[in-house]
């Protein structure tokens, strides 16, 4: 019992200060602009932050579903995606060709230091968040067939 309790505790605290905007880390495109990701803070359409990385089988899958019908969401909701590599100094360099290979229109960014996934307290990946108008709206981790269904369906009830 005492240790129900204590579990209760520490996810009481943890949902409590759970990260509510974005922080103020900045990262490098696959061009080579710094981008800060506080920046994104500032817009009042929808913004969807993927974390991902190359070696992680369900966050491609998750990102080959949304590149389907991203034009789609893009016309019709004015929304945007910037997919957050956390690749490190080993797998960082097949980045570019997964992008290029895949056709993702997406705003990359490389994490290969882990700052923002620190920042963010995410743990695993894919871990995706929607941020409006300076707040994180909904997140989610791990991915299952017909998420991004969830993500349209979230985007369009935030941009009526």
């Amino acid at each position: 019992m005492k240790n129900l309790i204590a579990l209760a505790l520490v996810l009481f605290t943890m949902v409590s200060f759970a990260q509510s905007k974005l922080p103020n880390v900045t990262l490098k495109s696959l061009d080579g602009k710094s981008v800060n990701l506080a920046s994104y803070n500032n817009k009042s359409k929808p913004v969807i932050i993927s974390f991902w990385a190359t070696w992680c089988g369900p966050c491609v899958k998750e990102l080959k579903a949304i590149n389907e019908v991203y034009d789609k969401w893009q016309k019709e909701l004015g929304v945007e995606l910037v997919a957050v590599s956390i690749d490190d100094a080993r797998t960082k360099n097949r980045v570019r060709s997964l992008v290029n290979g895949s056709g993702w229109k997406y705003t990359i960014l490389m994490d290969d230091n882990h700052e923002l996934k620190r920042a963010m307290n995410v743990a695993n990946v894919p871990y995706t968040v929607i941020v409006q108008n300076g707040k994180i709206v909904y997140s989610h981790s791990n991915y299952t067939p017909g998420i991004e269904n969830d993500i349209y369906n979230k985007v369009k009830s935030l941009v009526k």
